[in-house]
């Protein structure tokens, strides 16, 4: 497993992290499983968050006896003091531990982040517990180019996270600037959200990217570990056949395309927004049409029962334009 230091915390952290965002699918019982396998074979950088439901507290059963292998990165959406303090009292709780590496504010745009770094802020609720030694050090996680911007201004601010992948590539410059500052650059989405299929070619252009310190896949069987550390041990420059598959991938996928954050729910009249975009996904770019069509049939809701309202697109931190996307999904399933 190749080491890296993450920026100004000093850190020593694998190159390839772990995302705790698949777990909720799984137990407490399978978490460990994978928490051994990650021991076994180094990987020790775990990322979760406070809104990843049984998240938090199934990596905390699963570190019980091996906390000090692993460095512990989490976050919340809190924006002001008691609130934040508040999540970083449950995060002790939930993850088992008197402290935590990382905490990040989650996810904020321009508005919430100068609400967190203002008076009354989350921000004074995270030094207070730095100062107290609950957790070692601060940073931010961001969906929009001018928060990132923000952030590496943002003297207390030693970690960013921010997706970068195949088809994402549009905050390189800021993540060559975290590089410049030492500041630690976390790549979430490698998948972008699970629209690209090759785990492997996806790994290894994300870390072929000196600036990136840690790229967090969410992984939740033993063969996707197995999968990944190979892709990452690879060290080896990207292929003439690869490079061409990477070209083929950003021609078909372009940038519209929901990465399924979730962000935009819940949706006014109870559509399963991203749901309805991934089997849209599976009819337009694999075929699989009557797969796609029998599964969107049986949701509750379809993209037909848009009332415009356009709340989710208020909420979209990729900015998509969701009523429009919605609209050609109904005109290809609803017939």
């Amino acid at each position: 497993m190749q080491y890296i230091t993450l920026g100004k915390t000093g850190l020593k952290i694998s190159r390839l992290g772990f995302g705790g965002i698949p777990i909720q699918k799984i137990d407490a019982t399978g978490t460990r499983a994978l928490f051994l396998q990650m021991k076994e074979a180094g990987i020790n950088f775990v990322d979760t968050a406070r809104g990843y439901t049984v998240s938090e507290s199934y990596i905390g059963e699963a570190l019980e006896g091996m906390r000090e292998h692993f460095v512990l990165a989490t976050k919340s959406m809190s924006r002001d003091k008691e609130g934040m303090a508040k999540d970083i009292e449950i995060s002790l709780a939930n993850l088992r531990t008197d402290y935590i590496d990382l905490y990040q504010i989650h996810n904020p745009n321009m508005a919430q982040l100068e609400q967190a770094i203002g008076e009354g802020g989350a921000i004074e609720a995270l030094l207070d517990a730095k100062a107290a030694g609950k957790i070692g050090h601060i940073g931010v996680t961001a969906h929009s180019l001018e928060v990132f911007e923000k952030a590496l201004a943002l003297d207390f601010v030693e970690t960013v996270m921010f997706p970068y992948n195949i088809v994402e590539t549009h905050g390189a410059e800021l993540i060559h600037k975290c590089a410049e500052k030492n500041i630690g650059f976390i790549a979430m989405k490698p998948l972008a959200g699970g629209a690209l299929d090759d785990a492997t070619l996806a790994m290894r252009f994300i870390t072929s990217n000196p600036d990136v310190t840690v790229v967090i896949p969410g992984m939740a069987d033993t063969k996707e570990i197995e999968q990944n550390i190979a892709a990452v041990n690879d060290a080896s420059p990207l292929t003439d056949a690869e490079n061409a598959k990477i070209e083929e991938i950003r021609n078909t996928l372009g940038t519209q395309f929901c990465r399924r954050c979730n962000y935009c729910a819940p949706c006014t009249v109870g559509i399963n927004i991203s749901g309805v975009f991934l089997m849209d996904g599976y009819l337009t770019r694999y075929g699989l049409g009557d797969w796609a069509k029998a599964r969107y049939d049986a949701m509750d809701k379809k993209a037909s029962d848009c009332i415009g309202c356009g709340v989710c697109e208020e909420r979209c931190p990729y900015e998509l334009p969701i009523r429009d996307m919605l609209k050609s999904a109904s005109e290809r399933f609803d017939k």
